[in-house]
């Protein structure tokens, strides 16, 4: 029996509902509920090792910019290589591809476990970091291009996408306090030997799908031919290269500003609170999950989304949003003062790419998506290992500690307040070009309904 699709005009199902809008409708499909519930538990124990990486890194040496090079090795190989596992990932089963990806990232953690308990090095950290960045060149576009599949109404994409933002920055919120309770009372060995248990979940749910056997196409290509036409094809589709420029610049400047900082942010601000000089780890803990609270909030308000419509406007809001408020962190030098401040930093920045996420995948072409997805990870996540290291170069050079800290994240909150304003400024030229994408689509229903009333009538497509 075919999933029923969903009235963009009215906000819910067609029958039965009455039409109702239901904030987890994508979860209908057998083979995206697996995966939500694999997926949560999973990313759980991902951002756990996240925070207790960045905890065990600073503690270690104490350094801001082993901090950003840390990330920088994990995040570089995504700069390169992403394009081509996006060209993979449209030519491989993606549901296999995935089964591979996370048990080598299970593997992984569990290399960072055994270091961690016997002989804890930032040499090995790095390295680990990097070989993770690998397997990310794969895994991410994999899971981005295959969530259309495990979608059966393609009108509960967008849902999917959002609760998708939705279980990621749950997770963000559970992780890093799962990771600091384990670092204060156990060790941080223990927060990514569960991480490394966590992807067992992962796995079972992908394997219980039930999928439609992969059938290679012919290629009249070659990898590097595929990879040209993708680029192409993204330069010369306007409102995906403004989107995608967009995200480049956020996540060179705000994005890594903000988050790699901020264990330089929790020692100083712990220091005068209950938390005592030895808080700096629950601060952490505080901070981060502040800020996944806010970017949670964000996720479900765009679940409820009823369609992709408006979500232009709300990128340019929430971009403005995000410099705003992380130019409101770097002067703050209060621990609950900035744990107030973080939520509308996690929002604007979980609105913005999720929204460029949403709109990206309804604009691109089915053939060509994985190739574009593969350079939203590169704009999202490839580029911000640069920013990594430029956060945490500036963070010395304009001052060692919570001052130089301060300088580097306010200077990034005016870089992205004034990209974000100039989207806004283009944002009526770009709607010009989008609405007859998504008339052709049948994302704007009262023409869309229109085309297909007048199918109907002559029996055929209409011009």
């Amino acid at each position: 029996m075919a999933a029923p699709t969903i009235d963009y005009a009215e906000g819910g199902r067609r029958g039965g509902n009455g039409g109702r809008f239901d904030l987890f409708r994508s979860l209908r499909s057998r083979n995206y509920r697996l995966f939500f519930v694999g997926q949560t538990v999973s990313l759980t124990g991902t951002f756990l090792t996240h925070a207790a990486t960045m905890w065990l890194v600073y503690h270690l040496t104490g350094s801001e910019l082993l901090l950003g090079t840390v990330a920088f090795a994990g995040q570089l190989p995504l700069f390169f290589l992403a394009p081509f596992g996006g060209v993979m990932v449209d030519r491989w089963n993606k549901r296999n591809l995935l089964v591979f990806t996370q048990v080598l990232s299970g593997l992984q953690s569990g290399a960072l476990a055994l270091m961690a308990f016997w002989y804890p090095s930032v040499g090995g950290i790095i390295a680990l970091a990097f070989v993770q960045g690998l397997i990310n060149c794969l895994d991410m576009p994999a899971r981005q291009a295959f969530l259309i599949d495990m979608v059966e109404d393609r009108n509960d994409l967008p849902n999917a996408i959002a609760l998708n933002s939705t279980m990621v920055h749950a997770a963000r919120v559970l992780g890093p306090l799962c990771g600091v309770v384990l670092i204060q009372f156990l060790s941080v060995g223990w927060a990514f030997a569960i991480d490394a248990v966590s992807y067992v979940a992962v796995v079972v749910s992908l394997l219980m799908m039930r999928v439609a056997p992969h059938v290679a196409k012919e290629r009249d290509q070659g990898v590097v031919d595929e990879l040209k036409e993708g680029l192409r094809y993204a330069w010369d589709h306007v409102p995906i290269r403004t989107l995608l420029l967009l995200m480049a610049i956020l996540s060179l400047t705000g994005v890594p500003a903000f988050n790699i900082l901020l264990p330089v942010f929790a020692k100083e601000l712990s220091q005068g609170t209950p938390l005592g000089d030895k808080g700096g780890a629950l601060a952490l803990g505080l901070l981060m999950a502040a800020s996944a609270i806010g970017a949670l909030t964000g996720a479900i308000y765009l679940a409820s989304k009823r369609n992709v419509l408006g979500l232009g406007g709300l990128i340019a809001f929430a971009g403005l949003l995000f410099g705003a408020a992380i130019i409101a962190f770097s002067t703050s030098r209060n621990l609950y003062a900035s744990a107030l401040i973080a939520p509308l930093a996690g929002f604007g920045m979980l609105a913005t790419f999720a929204s460029a996420n949403t709109l990206l995948q309804t604009l691109a072409d089915d053939d060509k998506r994985g190739r574009v997805m593969s350079l939203f990870t590169v704009a999202f996540l490839g580029v911000a290992p640069f920013g990594n290291l430029l956060a945490g170069f500036l963070a010395e050079y304009l001052g060692h500690g919570v001052e130089g800290a301060a300088r580097a994240v306010g200077l990034s909150g005016v870089i992205v307040l004034v990209s974000a304003g100039f989207f806004a400024c283009l944002l009526p030229y770009l709607r010009q070009i989008v609405r007859p994408i998504y008339v052709k689509k049948g994302i704007i229903t009262e023409v869309a309904d229109g085309l297909r009333n007048a199918e109907a009538v002559t029996g055929g497509p209409a011009d």
